[in-house]
């Protein structure tokens, strides 16, 4: 992975982790995993910037994200889970800090408690004033119900990792009309959680046929993340970081891949 000197590579999606704040039950327990650490690693593959995600595990409390976003010192960006009913001066702070959207989480165990749809109904028009956008974790067959959303909001819809299309996603299942509508509307796509979609580290290859098709229905607007540290992987595996940006390359043209690590996020995040 190989980053022009003068821009500077980003990374969209990562976490960090303290093991002694407080985690919602039902879900693991996560080690610390800090910002420096994901820095240095970033760093030796040409990554300078990263998008910390808010992690399940903590609900709405953005205190650690918000800890690393000043520690960060306005390089990094972040995506925050919110309560609807969220105060101005809260949103300000976080908008102030480095956030640029919110994320909604339909996968994990503790994931989003808030109906998306009425949560939106009360953030849209907040969302909308300060330029973010809203992140969505789902799974493929959960697409159709984005498309409404997406309409009457008017918002911009980043899907996470590849939109839930798995290896092995058949080229007729509902799920790539779907996606096809949505990028339509203006949606983008993050390129990442190869494992989580039934590819095998440290090659993904599995990913390389419907990530060539999601490319053909977005263009330019995706962007890649890591995913780092990988927490539905044994922490005993350690992936090589280099290894979650592999699949890009080998399927986009020199070009594109170069735009999705260092043009690309700067219309999300710059």
């Amino acid at each position: 992975m190989s980053t022009s000197p003068s821009v500077a590579g980003w990374d969209c999606h990562v976490h960090v982790f303290d093991a002694a704040a407080p985690v919602l039950a039902g879900h693991y327990r996560p080690q610390t995993r800090t910002l420096a650490e994901i820095e240095v690693r970033a760093a030796a593959e040409g990554v300078s910037r990263l998008v910390l995600v808010q992690p399940s595990v903590y609900g709405c409390d953005n205190a650690l994200l918000l800890r690393a976003l000043q520690a960060g010192a306005g390089r990094h960006r972040g995506v925050a889970v919110v309560d609807a009913d969220l105060a101005e001066a809260q949103l300000d702070a976080l908008h102030a800090a480095g956030v640029r959207g919110i994320r909604f989480n339909q996968v994990s165990p503790v994931g989003s408690s808030q109906s998306p749809a009425e949560a939106l109904q009360r953030l849209a028009p907040r969302l909308l004033e300060r330029g973010w956008h809203v992140q969505w974790y789902v799974r493929r067959g959960d697409l159709p119900a984005l498309l409404p959303l997406q309409r009457e909001t008017g918002l911009v819809f980043v899907l996470d990792h590849l939109a839930g299309i798995e290896a092995g996603t058949a080229a007729g299942d509902p799920a790539w009309d779907s996606l096809a509508a949505l990028a339509d509307g203006g949606a983008w796509v993050k390129l990442s959680g190869w494992y989580r979609l039934g590819a095998n580290p440290p090659l993904f290859d599995a990913m390389h046929v419907p990530l060539a098709r999601v490319a053909g229905l977005f263009g330019g607007r995706m962007v890649w993340g890591s995913d780092w540290p990988h927490t539905s992987l044994d922490p005993a595996a350690d992936l090589p970081y280099a290894a979650t940006w592999r699949p890009v390359p080998a399927v986009l043209t020199a070009a594109l891949a170069d735009a999705v690590r260092r043009e690309y996020p700067l219309q999300l995040y710059g």
